[in-house]
């Protein structure tokens, strides 16, 4: 059966090698991960050494030069096997796709290519205390010292804060009369202003070590610049969000997947004693996995359309990313809703070690207020559709 992200041969083996990665190695520390809230190192260090921490880093810069379509995939599997893992790697794929884009980045060459060997992890930070889910605006500033600048910043639910070798963040340029007016930048999470905060303490996502972080009087070089001056809100909405949105939407359907194989797993192997019979034989049961496989296809369906819309770069794109990821945060929600409901007590009490209902259940609530949150997405795509623009 076609990938619904119509992958070619290429995206296809290597999606291949990340379900076999995903079932050997991130899925057997994935329990443990969410239980002891800990970041995924053997996840991480395992995408690094099959190089897929650059998976879209151009080839020649010793990247595997792949696109959206196998981005997507990828993270798929991932979140089938490990939310927390996914989620790191979705981040790290945006905060790369910026990096790439800039124009400006002193060794950003050299930088990309420690990137496809896997030696570097990054990611973004781009929300703020003083903005909240509102990552386009931030409070911060940059202010002009000698050739370069200055910064502070409160930062918040920052991925893999304490374990990123770099921050794609954001401040409004010097006399900014509008946060829109801001810059994207790059931060050595090494310099003693970086204090990410410990101890991560969510209801899902419980190993992806998000967290607040302080920036405190840090100096911004002009090759620290990963957008022009006043320019970052190009990036944000042409390169980050975009990139984002399908990640997460993958990483969403990944959840999904894992939802309907278990519970699938749980109908067919689960019974009655006394009348000889299945769960699998009682028709609601049937009928609450059917709604879910459905529904899952459908948002899967939903991405791969947007998909080729990014590659054909219509006017309609932008829309379609939107709302791919509005879907998948749905279907998400919904399907693992679902799962519970069908697998009842044996689910809920985390009595199905091989099939985590209850943690699909928890991970997907993450999607619906890590921003944009679906309701920023709602008033997006209305905007989009009456032709207002989105700020």
């Amino acid at each position: 059966m076609p990938h619904p992200y119509a992958l070619d041969d290429k995206s296809a083996a290597l999606t291949t090698r990340t379900a076999t990665l995903a079932d050997d190695v991130v899925a057997r520390h994935s329990a443990e991960v969410d239980r002891n809230a800990r970041f995924p190192v053997e996840s991480v260090a395992a995408l690094g050494s099959a190089g897929l921490l650059g998976l879209c880093v151009p080839s020649d810069l010793g990247g595997l030069g792949q696109g959206p379509r196998a981005f997507c995939a990828v993270a798929e599997e991932l979140g089938r096997a490990c939310a927390s893992t996914a989620m790191v790697f979705v981040m790290h794929t945006s905060a790369t796709q910026a990096i790439i884009s800039s124009q400006s980045l002193g060794d950003r060459d050299a930088l990309l290519a420690e990137i496809a060997k896997g030696a570097h992890l990054t990611t973004l930070a781009l929300s703020e205390k003083g903005s909240r889910s509102q990552f386009w605006a931030p409070v911060s500033k940059l202010t002009a010292r000698g050739e370069g600048f200055v910064t502070n910043a409160a930062k918040s639910w920052v991925t893999s804060a304490n374990h990123a070798d770099s921050y794609v963040t954001s401040a409004q340029m010097p006399d900014a009369k509008s946060p829109l007016e801001s810059t994207i930048y790059l931060a050595h999470t090494a310099a003693n202003e970086i204090r990410p905060q410990p101890g991560f303490d969510g209801l899902g996502l419980r190993g992806n070590d998000s967290a607040p972080v302080s920036i405190e009087n840090l100096t911004v070089a002009r090759r620290d610049l990963v957008s022009e001056l006043g320019k970052g809100a190009d990036t944000m909405l042409q390169v980050i969000l975009p990139w984002f949105a399908i990640g997460t939407a993958a990483m969403a359907h990944g959840l999904c997947r894992a939802a309907v194989g278990a519970t699938a797993h749980h109908l067919s192997s689960t019974g009655f004693e006394h009348t000889g019979t299945s769960l699998r034989d009682l028709p609601q049961l049937r009928a609450r996995l059917a709604q879910m496989s459905v529904r899952t296809e459908a948002s899967r369906a939903l991405l791969g359309r947007a998909l080729a819309e990014i590659e054909a770069g219509t006017p309609e794109a932008p829309l379609f990313v939107l709302s791919t990821r509005k879907a998948a945060l749905e279907a998400a929600l919904e399907v693992t809703d679902l799962a519970l409901k069908a697998c009842g007590g044996a689910a809920f009490s985390r009595q199905m070690p091989s099939a985590p209902i209850e943690r699909l259940f928890r991970d997907a609530r993450a999607g619906w207020v890590m921003a944009p949150t679906v309701d920023h997405l709602d008033d997006f795509i209305g905007k989009a559709l009456t032709g207002l623009p989105l700020f």
